[in-house]
């Protein structure tokens, strides 16, 4: 049943139940999807949901999928992935997923029931109790409300998505206690959040001009702040000569194809002799604290949290604020202060010198060809914490924005095919892959079940090795052999994925891959190809990095 449209509703209000209210909101902002798990505490917002019109809810399995799911949405779109789990043990199965999505910059809402609104902080013992619940949302959140009427209703979802909105992109949070989602009020309409005011500091741009446009050998880096940016950043790197690294959270903001783009072994070694780098929406954490800084060596930052730009070093210049207006703004003065300057030898040297280094990772370079040749140019990548992801960080060509998803610095093992089930939902007419290990899959396999049910055509690509499979080399290598939990009991995945319902498959090698790869995208609902694969050649001799600095 949808919020009454009365006379009153055209005058600018809405009438109806808090759940009722809150779900118009959301509808009006353009939420077309919901991840969820339901239970007692929110009983009446399940009920709203389904009587809502334009809102599709996708009940999962676990409240930790619903939430990854609402993570990989937000990355693959840029637009708040939204999911409503019950409190207490419901809301702390998120976390993981929250603070994934706080790494990864992604926007999302999480929606969480409450007790009772009169038993909130007493402590009795309530059904799903827990301290302070709203005070653990915060911690995970860039904000977080407690709707205690219906009259509130709109303000507050309208101000959670007005933040999930505003840079820097983090989720953000909403509760509702049990016996006010279905209390019926009336609540003031607002129009939906649109983009904020730009204010740019014309002074710091004309600086960071003239420090790149008198740099000799600049370098940019990006990272998922720049995913927006697309077209400024090509603009200007070609304006710059300068080469582009991106590690996780920035590929395909520069197409793999242009010959400016450079894999993160190459942009290490570029970086040894950079004299400006400009830095777009990234931490530039790895590159400052492990390929190494000198006061030869000057930052502009691009950084829409003010409180990041000097965490690790205070940057040359710092520019606050969304990335693409102000490399707009940059674009826009650098033709004053730029030098022509031909940087593609000195590239094309790094390139091959990075690509010397990676070809020793051929069975993972083998596997990864196989899925690019398959997966269509738009088609979204999604990295977990298994060999072949951490090889495809460099390995793995990466032609548009969005398209490669990844945990970021969190690292969260086992989040893959969830988020790429929200990644999948968020853009149904387009090809996403998830590759993902033997140990991580079993951490949400269950959701193989929700991908069935409501037919949604992810492949997942599951690397089999029978063991945590970095644990293992870490203890082979480093502490003699001296293996512990490292080594795995595994089901038969083609049988565990076929009584689910899902096209299972069996793929030795990477020509088989392939094939299989082909037959899995002309599927309408889930498959999942198993890999089986030996101990492959360790990615971190190449991925862990030393200072590329001259020692002065």
């Amino acid at each position: 049943m949808n919020p009454t449209r009365d006379a009153a509703a055209e005058a600018g209000t809405v009438q109806g139940t808090t759940a009722q209210i809150l779900l118009s909101t959301l509808r009006d902002a353009g939420v077309t999807d919901i991840f969820a798990l339901p239970g007692i505490q929110n009983d009446d917002l399940f009920d709203a949901l389904h009587g809502a019109e334009g809102v599709r809810t996708i009940h999962t399995r676990h409240e930790q999928g619903a939430a990854y799911m609402a993570a990989g949405y937000g990355m693959a779109t840029g637009r708040p992935g939204v999911y409503a789990v019950v409190p207490g043990p419901g809301f702390l199965n998120t976390t993981a997923a929250l603070s994934t999505a706080y790494g990864c910059c992604a926007p999302v809402l999480a929606l969480a029931g409450e007790i009772p609104q009169a038993m909130i902080g007493r402590g009795v013992g309530m059904l799903h109790e827990i301290p302070d619940q709203i005070g653990i949302m915060r911690q995970f959140t860039k904000w977080a409300g407690r709707i205690r009427g219906p009259s509130e209703a709109v303000a507050l979802t309208a101000q959670a998505l007005r933040q999930a909105a505003r840079a820097p992109f983090r989720p953000v949070g909403l509760e509702c206690p049990m016996d006010v989602w279905g209390r019926r009020g009336v609540a003031l309409r607002e129009a939906p959040p649109g983009p904020e005011p730009v204010a740019i500091d014309t002074d710091a741009v004309r600086k960071a001009a003239k420090l790149l446009g008198g740099a000799k050998r600049p370098i940019i880096v990006v990272g998922a702040g720049a995913q927006d940016a697309s077209a400024e950043v090509t603009e200007l790197a070609r304006m710059l000569q300068a080469p582009v690294s991106a590690h996780r959270m920035g590929r395909g903001v520069l197409s793999s194809r242009d010959p400016l783009c450079v894999d993160p072994v190459a942009g290490h070694i570029l970086w040894g002799s950079a004299d400006v780098v400009l830095a777009v929406g990234t931490r530039l954490q790895m590159q400052l604290m492990q390929w190494g800084q000198d006061s030869d060596l000057k930052v502009v930052r691009v950084e829409a949290d003010p409180e990041a730009l000097d965490k690790i070093a205070a940057p040359a210049v710092g520019l606050v604020g969304d990335a693409a207006p102000i490399l707009r703004a940059l674009l826009a003065e650098l033709p004053a202060h730029a030098t022509r300057r031909e940087r593609m030898g000195e590239i094309e040297d790094a390139r091959g010198r990075a690509w010397q280094k990676l070809s020793t990772l051929k069975p993972q370079m083998a596997l990864l060809e196989a899925i690019r040749a398959e997966l269509p140019e738009d088609g979204i990548f999604v990295d977990e914490l298994t060999q072949l992801g951490y090889a495809s960080r460099a390995l793995f060509p990466v032609y548009a924005p969005r398209t490669f998803l990844s945990p970021g610095y969190q690292g969260t093992l086992g989040w893959g095919m969830a988020a790429a089930l929200g990644a999948q939902v968020a853009k149904p007419g387009t090809k996403v892959v998830s590759v993902i290990g033997d140990g991580g899959f079993l951490f949400n396999a269950q959701e193989l079940a929700t991908a069935v049910q409501h037919r949604i055509p992810l492949v997942t690509v599951l690397a089999n090795d029978n063991a945590f499979g970095n644990v293992r080399r870490i203890q082979d290598d480093q502490y003699g052999g001296r293996r512990i939990a490292s080594e795995l009991r595994n089901p038969d995945f083609v049988r565990l994925a076929d009584s689910y319902g899902a096209l299972a498959l069996r793929a030795n090698g990477p020509d088989e891959l392939r094939a299989a790869l082909a037959r899995a995208f002309r599927e309408d609902g889930p498959s999942v190809i198993e890999v089986p694969v030996g101990p492959m050649p360790d990615p971190w001799t190449m991925l862990r990095y030393r200072s590329s600095r001259p020692v002065r």
